[in-house]
């Protein structure tokens, strides 16, 4: 690596891309081994058919419906409160965009992935694409399943996009300090930047346009999938708030995951200089409005369920309250708001370590409430002759597993090969902590005719 002097802010960034230290390889290894079992798994599904997981009629949704919600929820980490923070101009976001905007990526491309196991036969995932075929079964539009397939790639080509430009500086910084193949590669992916006054303009132009844009795409997308559950006359499903619940729970999973992934890079790769404890002090804030906005969306939703009496919703309502499901469901109130409630309102409490056990808290909390949207409505329709209960399988389970194991795993990579801040976003914003040199001559080019 060629190191030019009075560069500190680049030398720490650029570090971890060409020094690997061998508990990065030992991590990958055992990560790189779960998905392995992961994929094993599922080729173990495929050769003896879908009926080796545990969905059984009438429970067709389980692990796999619940990990796709999860993980698309996720994904509203990253490029949602990304673009909100660089619309209004929040100063302190900009060490934290990028770790926020590789989530989203990850946990689209894994969310994505769970339809085409849940399939069974994912060599015709193809029938999930709405197009005219021959057999001559043109797509239904008013289904919530086709609106999914639009929303979840338009939200996956927009993040990627997002993710990718203001990338394009910082690849052209390690271009010109890498040699051999990494400076091929680097100024492949750098596509020809040099800093010019029209690129700067360019960049930032279409940074803006993205942020705006993918906003109501976002938005649009946990809403299209809370109405794969509204549209459906199945107990406690069919409500008109599905949608904002959603959406607030997506982004109150995406903050905790966010603020565990910078609580990682903080530690093993030493950016105490730069992700400060205000960062963690800031998404706590976040987070606690969520969880309170949280609590308020599952209060409205018990209690018209509670005032309707509706048979067959009461008949999940007691299941989840006082019946099999009832110590997940306490669990769930538990993770999301008793844990999290208290250690994010008192300031000497919102600490790092106090925002990262709170955030793990929320992680658990937020999976057993999409298990908990799945499973007891399905198991309790409205006539009792179709009552069932589900039990997950070890493929299930491995798979699930494989998941976290997986987006692990695409992370540690990616902070091996791009730098996870923003380093000409850190520097051209003035930042106090850690101070601007002057006299940096290796960044300078590539800024120093921004406006």
């Amino acid at each position: 690596m060629n190191r030019t002097r009075n560069n500190p802010i680049a030398d720490d960034l650029v570090r971890p891309l060409f020094h690997t230290s061998v508990w990065f390889y030992g991590s990958a290894a055992v990560l790189a081994t779960i998905v392995l079992c992961g994929a094993a798994a599922w080729a173990y599904q495929i050769w003896y058919g879908i009926g080796v997981a545990g969905i059984n009629w009438p429970i067709f949704w389980g692990f796999y419906l619940t990990n796709f919600v999860f993980w698309i929820g996720i994904s509203h980490a990253g490029t949602l409160i990304s673009a909100i923070l660089r619309l209004v101009n929040a100063r302190w976001r900009r060490p934290v965009t990028r770790c926020a905007e590789v989530i989203t990526v990850f946990a689209l491309m894994i969310g994505a992935m769970f339809p085409l196991i849940h399939l069974g036969r994912p060599w015709l995932a193809f029938w999930l694409a709405p197009y005219p075929s021959a057999r001559e079964i043109w797509p239904n539009f008013r289904s919530p399943l086709v609106w999914d397939f639009f929303a979840i790639n338009t939200y996956l080509t927009g993040s990627v996009l997002f993710l990718l430009l203001p990338m394009i500086p910082d690849l052209a910084l390690i271009r010109d300090r890498a040699t051999g193949w990494r400076r091929f590669v680097y100024g492949t992916l750098a596509l020809g930047w040099q800093g010019t006054t029209k690129q700067w303009h360019r960049l930032e132009s279409g940074m803006q346009i993205m942020a705006i844009a993918i906003i109501p795409v976002a938005v649009s997308v946990h809403t299209i999938v809370a109405f794969d559950f509204s549209m459906a006359t199945v107990p406690m499903w069919h409500s008109t708030i599905f949608g904002p619940y959603f959406v607030a729970g997506a982004i109150f999973s995406g903050i905790a995951a966010l603020i565990i992934a910078m609580a990682a890079l903080r530690r093993l790769l030493h950016l105490e200089a730069y992700l400060h404890p205000v960062h963690f002090e800031n998404l706590g804030k976040l987070l606690l409005l969520m969880s309170l906005l949280w609590a308020y969306f599952v209060f409205a939703e018990r209690l018209t369920v509670w005032y309707g009496n509706e048979p067959s919703e009461m008949a999940v309502f007691w299941a989840t309250q006082a019946g099999d499901y009832a110590p997940l469901y306490w669990t769930m109130v538990v993770c999301n708001f008793v844990i999290p409630f208290p250690i994010l309102t008192l300031r000497r409490l919102r600490t790092v370590t106090g925002c990262v056990v709170a955030s793990f808290a929320v992680l658990i909390g937020m999976w057993l409430e999409r298990f908990l949207i799945i499973i007891p409505s399905l198991s309790r329709k409205p006539l009792t002759y179709s009552w069932g209960s589900y039990s997950p399988q070890l493929v299930e389970i491995v798979l699930m597993v494989a998941t976290f194991a997986a987006m692990i795993l695409l992370y540690m990579l990616f902070s091996k090969f791009v730098p996870i801040i923003s380093i000409w976003e850190l520097k051209v914003g003035n930042q106090p902590h850690p101070p601007v040199e002057t006299a940096d001559d290796e960044l300078a080019e590539l800024w120093k005719a921004r406006p």
